[in-house]
Order: structure tokens, then C-alpha cells, then sequence
């Protein structure tokens, strides 16, 4: 005879406590005393209850899902997303916080406008709880898609337009600076940048720090190549500015992956890093690690980052703090080899 899967009845006689509490601690309420909470979390993994997620979903109105929206553009977006380790971190660090409260990110590209209508679609008619957004798409729309929707979201950078939606962003411009210091501090004088696109802020910010720093040096405005946050446009704009500026004895490039492009360029050309030019990335990525030479780069703490968006959608769900804010978080220099 087959065995009757454990009940609420049968946690709650093992946890000593009411069929009522129990459910309330299934159904993820937060008034319940958390000694109370771990004495249920106890018999339900000794009984081996499993919640019916469909019966949970009908009394809390809630999925334990959360979409995570990686909105751009163009047919390759989604391979570029998967190429850049930035993205992964964000994963990393929603995750980290969703499976702790047994909650599940549903992961969703919108690189066109068909696309952003069916991922608004898709968490309107309730298969998510809410939408975390990770936009490289200057003037998205998707946010304002989401909100007109009433979907509770959470991005993660502020958007272009001024908008009620919670964020979290980091003080790109004292990146920038911070770059700029440390390359005038080990006495380069002939400096360059490789630049994100104009049109995204974080970019236009963190070249702004980064020349001002030098303008409070009393060095000239630096040249700068654009890049597009990939390695080969870091590679196309370091070979650039060499060809136009063969003197350039110091390099900040906008991500990670452009400061690598830049120094296999230079290891190519014969020139050492950073005895010839010396190199500074921002990110903090793995890439750092593995570039040769490591990286001295820009931290972004990206899934400490990552982590409070989804604490700050999983409040907006839960109705314990609903009002929109920007948490900015502060960036750091890791001095490696390269600089």
C-alpha cells in the first residue's frame, strides 16, 4: 500500500503547534516568531512535507517567482549577455537571495519590442511575483511597460527618465575618479581612456570622474576611443589611440573586458603593462583575474547589488515597504599587476 504524502495535520503535530501556524509559515508570513518558525521548518523536513504550490499560490496569490528581465537590443543580445561576465554576477547575486526564501528567478530576455510585450505579458498574468530589470538599452521602455502594468519592479542602474521604480546604482562617477587618481598617482602623465557609449549614463559618468581627476592635475583632456563594452572593442580602440597617440603611457577603459582587449593590443605591440602602459578596468570581474597581467580595476560590488534589488522587490511583494528608493552603492579600487 502506498504511502499518504505527510499533511499540514502531521507537521503541525510533529512541530507541537497549530495547523494555522504552520500554514502561515508555508505561506512565507512574516508576523510568526522565528524560533516558531525554525521549530515548523524542523518537522517539515523531518515528515518530508512538501507544499502544494498550486494550493499556495491560490491563498497567498503569489507564484515564488520572480522574473529576471535582461532587456537590450539586436538578434545576438542574448549571446553578448551570456559572453559578459557582469551579467552572471547579477545572477549570482539574485539567487543568492531568492533561494534562501525559497523563491525561484525566472530568467527572461527582451531584446525587441515583441519580446518586451510578451515578458510584460508573461508576469501580468501572474506567473511572477514581480520583475527584476537589468537594462543596456539607453531610454528602455520597458520599465515604464512594467509600471503601467502595475508589476511590482525593481532595476538595477537608475533609468533615464525620471520614474517611480525602486533601483539600485553605484556612484559611477567616483569610479571614474578613482581610476584617474591611481594612474596620475604612479606617475603616468600621457593618458587615455577607452570609453563606454555617450548615450548610457553610467558611461558618461564614469568618464567624467575619471577627467576631472586628471583636470585637478592640471593635465590636459585625455584622448578617448568609445568603445562597446566587449574585447574586441577594447582590442579596436587601444589600437587606435596607439596609432594617434604612440606616447600614451597610462589607460583607463570603461569595463573589464575592454581594459583586456587593450592589453592583449599591447602585449602584441611589444609593450609592457605597466612598465610602457599601465591598465585599469572597472568591474572587478573574473576577467580581472585572468588577464594577463591581473587587473587593477574599478570594484562594483555587483552581486551585493543584485542581492538588495531583489531584497527591495521582495518588500514591494510582500507590502512590508512599498515606496520607490535608489540604494547607490560606493566603488572601490583593487590594485592588481596592471597598474
Amino acid at each position: 500500500m502506498n504511502r499518504q504524502a505527510p499533511t499540514l495535520e502531521d507537521v503541525a503535530r510533529e512541530a507541537g503547534v497549530s495547523r494555522a501556524t504552520v500554514s502561515r509559515v508555508v505561506n512565507g508570513v512574516r508576523n510568526v516568531d522565528p524560533s516558531i518558525q525554525d521549530l515548523v521548518r524542523s518537522a517539515i523536513e523531518r515528515t518530508g512535507y512538501t507544499p502544494n504550490r498550486a494550493a499556495r499560490t491560490l491563498v497567498t496569490r503569489r507564484t515564488g517567482t520572480v522574473a529576471l528581465i535582461v532587456s537590450g537590443a539586436g538578434d545576438a543580445f542574448a549571446g553578448r549577455v551570456f559572453a559578459d561576465p557582469f551579467f552572471g554576477r547579477v545572477v549570482n547575486g539574485v539567487v543568492g537571495y531568492l533561494r534562501a526564501r525559497t523563491m525561484q528567478p525566472v530568467l527572461l530576455f527582451a531584446e525587441s519590442e515583441a519580446a518586451r510585450k510578451q515578458v510584460v505579458d508573461y508576469v501580468q498574468q501572474g506567473s511572477a511575483d514581480g520583475a527584476l530589470v537589468v537594462s543596456v538599452q539607453p531610454d528602455d521602455p520597458l520599465p515604464d511597460m512594467l509600471l503601467s502594468a502595475r508589476v511590482p519592479t525593481v532595476l538595477f542602474a537608475r533609468p533615464a527618465r525620471t520614474a517611480p521604480v525602486g533601483c539600485v546604482d553605484l556612484d559611477h562617477y567616483a569610479g571614474g575618479r578613482l581610476a584617474g587618481e591611481h594612474l596620475l598617482a604612479r606617475g603616468c602623465r600621457r593618458i587615455a581612456a577607452i570609453s563606454a557609449p555617450p548615450d548610457l549614463r553610467a558611461g558618461r559618468e564614469r568618464l567624467a570622474g575619471f577627467r576631472d581627476a586628471l583636470a585637478r592635475a592640471g593635465q590636459d583632456s585625455p584622448p578617448v576611443a568609445e568603445g562597446v563594452f566587449t574585447l574586441d572593442s577594447g582590442a579596436t580602440a587601444m589600437a587606435g589611440l596607439l596609432r594617434e597617440h604612440p606616447a600614451v603611457d597610462g589607460v583607463f577603459a570603461a569595463n573589464d573586458l575592454m581594459a583586456q582587449g587593450a592589453c592583449q593590443v599591447l602585449r602584441e605591440l611589444g609593450r609592457r603593462i605597466p612598465e610602457d602602459v599601465a591598465v585599469v578596468g572597472f568591474d572587478d570581474s573574473s576577467i580581472a583575474v585572468t588577464c594577463r597581467p591581473p587587473l587593477t580595476t574599478v570594484r562594483q560590488p555587483v552581486e551585493e547589488m543584485a542581492a538588495a534589488m531583489a531584497r527591495m522587490l521582495d518588500e514591494q511583494v510582500q507590502g512590508t515597504r512599498t515606496e520607490p528608493r535608489t540604494l547607490v552603492f560606493e566603488p572601490e579600487l583593487v590594485v592588481r599587476e596592471s597598474a
